[in-house]
């Protein structure tokens, strides 16, 4: 077996793996999708949580450029940048749906000509 090679754009994806490997910033980034929400929204959203972890999370999710922070006075309001989740998406999951995908049409095609010759 050959080893792997790593392709362009792997290495930037290695944060965005780390952010999306706990629960809790999967949770984020739910309520993210749906607007922005200020960091104290968050912690009151998740009340087994304290507001400095939630700060914790939150610049997780910075780091991996999965959220864009934005100040308005002494709120900091928290966007979603789905870039990263679609560039996941375009490297790995894309990839790996096209032959499903074939082979899945391919025994529609035949199990549909096999009952029209029955």
């Amino acid at each position: 077996m050959q080893p792997t090679q790593s392709r362009p754009g792997d290495d930037d994806l290695a944060e965005v793996w780390r952010a999306l490997s706990n629960p809790l910033r999967r949770r984020v980034l739910d309520l993210l999708r749906d607007g922005p929400h200020t960091t104290g929204d968050l912690a009151e959203a998740f009340p087994d949580h304290s507001r400095f972890a939630m700060m914790q999370h939150l610049k997780v999710l910075e780091e991996a450029d999965l959220v864009v922070p934005r100040r308005a006075g002494r709120k900091r309001f928290n966007y979603l940048n789905p870039v990263p989740i679609q560039q996941i998406y375009t490297r790995w999951v894309s990839g790996y749906m096209q032959p499903w995908t074939e082979a899945l049409v391919g025994l529609k095609q035949e199990l549909e000509a096999s009952t029209r010759r029955a």
